[in-house]
């Protein structure tokens, strides 16, 4: 039997478990939205262990690290490995709009989730205009 060999389907393989793809990401899968005055992020990282997270802000670039370790002990024979194990790491470009001195973090269910203060500066606000003919009756 004659069997066809493509050397990049082996590549594509290995790509994919390493990088992940759009449909199954291998880092951190997150969702970000608005609510109110926050901005909330929430990161996935089940079976992570809550001390193995680091947070830093440089300027306005938000850095998360995590570890997942293998959950078995070291010399037991591996059957399966599909759940990635090892360090992680995201980075976040937040804007200048966000108050970066006052992120709030939480880890609860496997999710990490974090609050960033809108900085009141970047918050709407109402300005009220005058008109001329209310600037003479106060002139009077």
């Amino acid at each position: 039997m004659l069997m066809r060999t493509d050397p990049f389907r082996e590549l594509d393989r290995l790509t994919q478990q390493v990088f992940g793809t759009t449909a199954r990401p291998v880092g951190m899968p997150m969702d970000a939205y608005r609510s109110g005055g926050d901005f909330i992020v929430h990161f996935d990282l089940p079976g992570v262990d809550a001390d193995s997270i680091d947070l830093d802000v440089e300027r306005n670039v938000l850095t998360v690290h995590a570890e997942r370790a293998w959950p078995g002990p070291e010399d037991a024979e591996r059957v399966a490995s599909e759940r990635p194990t090892g360090r992680f790491s995201r980075q976040l470009f937040l804007g200048e709009t966000l108050d970066v001195d006052n992120i709030h973090a939480s880890y609860e269910a496997g999710v990490l989730t974090l609050r960033i203060p809108v900085a009141e500066k970047a918050k709407p606000r109402r300005i009220q205009v005058n008109s001329a003919s209310e600037k003479k009756q106060l002139e009077s």
